[in-house]
């Protein structure tokens, strides 16, 4: 995918209910044809991966019980070359795990109480990952209901906020610490992503790409990738600077962004620029 994305707005009816109802021609989930990704999906630039996974589902199966959900929104992050992103100053004990091997899950904690999940793209060395926003939960509910509990009622309105933003998502799906790092493409893993064989992506019709929620720096990059007019997906924040007082430390990066609000200016690293994709260029690096 990557041509022919619908400009940032809402231009399609919202969801009916959770679950892949999207029109075209995959199974519900469920279905026996459901595969795990494989590893060389992952192998490619992030912005390239980010609105592919639209439509997948990411499944942990945790010691209280399976939870999943339908992937509907994602931001991507080009590694060195992005100033959002926590790869841009190199490589740390923290984010190690964006520097390895592609399809593992780059998970971090932000503003002292929330986990957020990303998926590594590339190849090892590159530092790129795309950020998991926002999910329908298409199976294990009531746990994730029990795990959310602002979700008062499993029905309605409620139901569709269950995973609608990063930490949400990963509240929902029992996604913590002990995640990071999982690899997505084992079979045998707790934590992986399926999609329904031979999946290509939603029709391009049916995205929409925009501005990444909540960074500071190369904020008007068009790498946030959402399922036109669904419900679930998380409500636009532009970055606002925290208020800070005498001699306090600052967040190592914003609540529901996979960016570092630490990283000063648009330049990159070596004396290089993140370029602003064309609208039918959304190749990162």
């Amino acid at each position: 995918m990557g041509s022919g994305l619908t400009a940032a707005g809402d231009g399609s009816a919202a969801s009916a209910g959770p679950g892949p109802a999207r029109a075209g021609p995959w199974p519900r989930w469920g279905a026996d044809d459901w595969e795990v990704m494989p590893r060389e999906f992952f192998g490619r630039p992030a912005t390239v991966v980010a609105p592919e996974l639209l439509g997948i589902v990411l499944v942990h199966d945790a010691a209280a019980g399976r939870v999943a959900a339908e992937i509907v929104e994602v931001e991507g992050y080009a590694g060195r070359l992005d100033p959002a992103s926590h790869a841009f100053r190199g490589q740390t004990a923290r984010n190690a795990v964006m520097f390895g091997e592609p399809g593992h899950a780059y998970v971090y904690f932000t503003y002292g109480m929330h986990f957020c999940v990303n998926l590594v793209c590339e190849q090892p060395g590159d530092g790129t990952a795309v950020l998991l926003r926002a999910g329908w939960i298409v199976e294990g509910t009531d746990l994730a209901v029990t795990r959310r509990s602002a979700a008062a009622s499993p029905s309605g309105r409620r139901l569709a906020q269950l995973a609608s933003g990063p930490a949400r998502l990963c509240q929902a799906l029992g996604i913590a610490r002990d995640q990071n790092g999982a690899d997505v493409c084992d079979p045998g893993g707790r934590l992986r992503v399926y999609a329904p064989a031979g999946f290509g992506g939603l029709p391009a019709d049916q995205i929409a790409s925009g501005p990444r929620v909540g960074v500071s720096s190369a904020a008007e990059v068009p790498w946030r990738f959402w399922i036109a007019g669904d419900q679930a997906v998380s409500a636009y924040r532009p970055h606002v600077p925290r208020r800070r007082s005498a001699g306090s430390v600052g967040s190592a990066g914003p609540a529901g962004s996979a960016g570092s609000a630490g990283s000063a200016g648009s330049a990159g690293s070596a004396g290089q620029r993140l370029v602003t994709p064309a609208p039918r260029d959304l190749g990162g690096s």
